[in-house]
C-alpha cells in the first residue's frame, strides 16, 4: 500500500502551492541551510535523482549548480512545474513505489520523504536499485527527539514525541524519526551508514517562531554543529549499499 497520487496533489494543492503559508520562510530557511552538508556528498559529474519536488529548492539548487540530474514527483501539477521551469531537466510522474529509472544514478537524494511513506524499509529496498556501484543515499527527516518536540510533552502539549500534530497531517506525515529508527531502516534495508548529522536549533513550533527575525532564524540554523544532533529539529544520513 502506499499513498496515492491523488492524495500527493491534495498535498501539492494544500501545501506546496500554496505561498501564503506563514511559516513557508522558516522551512525554506532550514532546507537552505542543508545545502551546504548535502552538496557536499555531490562530486560534479554526479548524476542525481531528487525524490520528490516539494517547494522546489532542491531542484533550484541542484539547476544553479550545473548538476546532471532527474525527479521523480507523484503529483501532476509539480511535475507540470518542473517541466515549465527546468525544460532541460527530466520530470517522472510516479510514485516512488513505482518508480522504474531507465539508467542507475550517483546520488539519490530523499529529503523530507521517508516521513511521507507507508513502508520505508520496502522502499529503501527498491532505492538499492536505483543506485549505480558505489552511489549513495542522502536522507533528510524530521526528528522526533528535537528540542521543541521534548519541551511539548514535558509541558503535557502532546502526549509522545513521535505524536504528531496538525502541521505533520497538513504536509501529509505519517511518521517522524530520530537517529535509532532512521539507521535501524537504513541498516534493515541494507545500508551502510557513511556520515549522520543535525539541522536546525527549534525550540518552539513553526506558529510561535513567524514574529522571529532572518537573523534570529538563520542563527538557530547556524548554531546547528556546536549542539548535539539529536536535539535538532531535523536529521540526515549518507548511507551506502552494504557489500
Amino acid at each position: 500500500m502506499s499513498i496515492s497520487k491523488e492524495e500527493l496533489e491534495h498535498t501539492a494543492q494544500t501545501y506546496h502551492r500554496q505561498d501564503v503559508l506563514d511559516d513557508k520562510h522558516i522551512e525554506g530557511a532550514c532546507q537552505a541551510y542543508t545545502f551546504e552538508w548535502v552538496f557536499g556528498h555531490i562530486m560534479p559529474d554526479d548524476l542525481v535523482l531528487e525524490m520528490g519536488y516539494g517547494d522546489g529548492l532542491f531542484t533550484e539548487a541542484l539547476h544553479a549548480r550545473h548538476h546532471e540530474f532527474e525527479v521523480v514527483e507523484g503529483a501532476a501539477s509539480l511535475v507540470a512545474t518542473i517541466s515549465a521551469k527546468y525544460p532541460g531537466v527530466r520530470a517522472w510522474h510516479a510514485l516512488f513505489e513505482e518508480f522504474a529509472p531507465e539508467q542507475k544514478y550517483d546520488v539519490v537524494l530523499c529529503t523530507h520523504v521517508l516521513e511521507h511513506i507507508i513502508d520505508p524499509v520496502a522502499l529503501l529496498r527498491r532505492m538499492q536499485g536505483w543506485l549505480k556501484p558505489g552511489g549513495k543515499l542522502i536522507i533528510i527527516v524530521p526528528n522526533r527527539d528535537s528540542l521543541h518536540r521534548r519541551l511539548a510533552v514535558l509541558m503535557g502539549l502532546q502526549p509522545a514525541r513521535d505524536s504528531l500534530g496538525a502541521r505533520d497531517r497538513l504536509v501529509g506525515h505519517v511518521r517522524v524519526y530520530n537517529f535509532a529508527s532512521l539507521i535501524s531502516d537504513a541498516e534493515s534495508a541494507g545500508y551502510a551508514v557513511l556520515d549522520q548529522t543535525g539541522f536546525f536549533l527549534k525550540v518552539l513550533p513553526n506558529s510561535m517562531m513567524l514574529t522571529y527575525s532572518e537573523d534570529l532564524i538563520s542563527a538557530f540554523n547556524r548554531i546547528s554543529p556546536d549542539l548535539p544532533p539529536e536535539l535538532l529539529a531535523n536529521i540526515g544520513i549518507v548511507a551506502g549499499v552494504r557489500a
